[in-house]
């Protein structure tokens, strides 16, 4: 399982600080930025509804203990829990928040990516249940350019996403065989939809429901270690 970790925050006239990494001067996105240990890699992670930039941290060192981590928090507020977009109901969303959200994100994410001179080629957009779905709808949409991710637990963020090809691509997807949220079929329709834009999609199916589980952990590292780290 894996679990929030808290960081004591700190505030100035100027910026935020975060104990654990740094904060992106702009007041878009509060988030966790924690320097790489080496690599040139950068894992974007992406939280769930009702987490924030703290949530994927362990996850992200234990995916790439010596990986970047840029954490942002989603800035919708449903009932007092974050997300990245709005949602009409439980698995309705609202499309045309999605495409803003998405749009506003990847935005977001190219100056940051610039501020900590980040390798937007070695970004690994890593998302879990509604990051997951904002990470997959900014892949459809093109928003970013992003060309490797890791969809957890994830659902098909858009109906009519646009058909342009994403070759050079890869995601891997982790979804729940007993998830009652981000449905098998649910995975598998958002499969086609990354096959038919000529994605590289790797499925590695889970025994478990919507919670994340030591072999998510697993068969994401495997995934990542195929990938040589620059």
């Amino acid at each position: 399982m894996i679990t929030r970790e808290g960081e004591k925050l700190h505030r100035d006239s100027s910026r935020l600080r975060y104990d654990a990494g740094l904060c992106f001067p702009v007041t878009e996105f509060a988030h966790q930025f924690i320097p790489s240990a080496g690599s040139a890699r950068t894992l974007l992670l992406l939280h769930g509804t009702g987490g924030d930039e703290n949530d994927l941290l362990p996850l992200g060192r234990a995916l790439d203990p010596e990986a970047a981590l840029l954490s942002p928090r989603g800035r919708v507020s449903e009932n007092g829990a974050n997300r990245f977009f709005r949602r009409l109901a439980e698995g309705v969303f609202d499309e045309e928040d999605v495409i803003a959200r998405a749009k506003e994100l990847a935005e977001w994410i190219a100056k940051a990516a610039g501020e900590y001179r980040i390798g937007r080629d070695e970004i690994v957009l890593t998302g879990y249940s509604n990051g997951a779905n904002v990470g997959s709808a900014m892949m459809l949409l093109g928003a970013g350019e992003f060309r490797t991710a890791i969809l957890l637990r994830p659902m098909v963020p858009l109906s009519h996403p646009p058909a342009e090809s994403l070759e050079n691509s890869r995601v891997l997807l982790l979804g729940g065989n007993f998830d009652p949220i981000a449905t098998p079929a649910e995975v598998n329709r958002l499969s086609r939809l990354f096959l038919e834009r000529n994605v590289e999609v790797t499925e590695r199916p889970q025994a478990a429901g919507h919670e994340l589980t030591p072999g998510d952990v697993q068969s994401a590292r495997e995934w990542l270690a195929a990938r040589p780290k620059a």
